[in-house]
């Protein structure tokens, strides 16, 4: 199955309606993402996958942020936390970085959500590939992630 698919599969799964945006251009980072949807950068979700004492955990950061490894590091009460390298990232979520999406993973992962992301009505996460996004509220977001929201970024 294309990632787009497991994408809207998860979606329906969770009781969504909403539906998969193909842009022209690549979505890859957040900055092309917000250029190509005309919005705001902060409001692009960027699904981080980070690993804790080696396990992998999933990081939904607003566009305009940066996840702060010493916080999560705390958040998770782990002795070791950094970024998965984008063999691992697919293994893990069977997503290539720059389309990596919130739901429809391999396996579900431990979640949190950038406490920031809420200050927009919609945000906009990748659907499983460079050149798919889709709109969720932030409430939304965090009921299909079953997320725990934090302040998970730099200052």
């Amino acid at each position: 199955m294309k990632g787009t698919e497991r994408v809207q599969g998860a979606l329906e799964a969770a009781g969504l309606e909403s539906a998969i945006v193909k842009l022209e251009k690549s979505a890859r980072t957040a900055q092309l993402a917000a250029d190509a949807l005309g919005a705001a950068l902060g409001s692009i979700v960027k699904s981080l996958i980070f690993l804790a004492d080696g396990k992998p955990v999933l990081v939904l950061v607003a566009g305009d942020r940066r996840a702060d490894p010493a916080k999560l590091k705390s958040l998770l009460q782990a002795r070791r936390v950094m970024m998965a390298n984008a063999e691992r990232v697919r293994s893990e979520t069977g997503f290539s970085i720059g389309g990596v999406p919130p739901v429809g993973h391999r396996q579900p992962l431990p979640a949190w959500i950038d406490e920031s992301l809420g200050r927009f009505e919609t945000v906009y996460a990748a659907a499983g590939h460079p050149r798919a996004v889709f709109p969720i509220s932030f409430d939304e977001l965090v009921r299909v992630t079953n997320g725990r929201v934090a302040d998970v970024t730099e200052i």
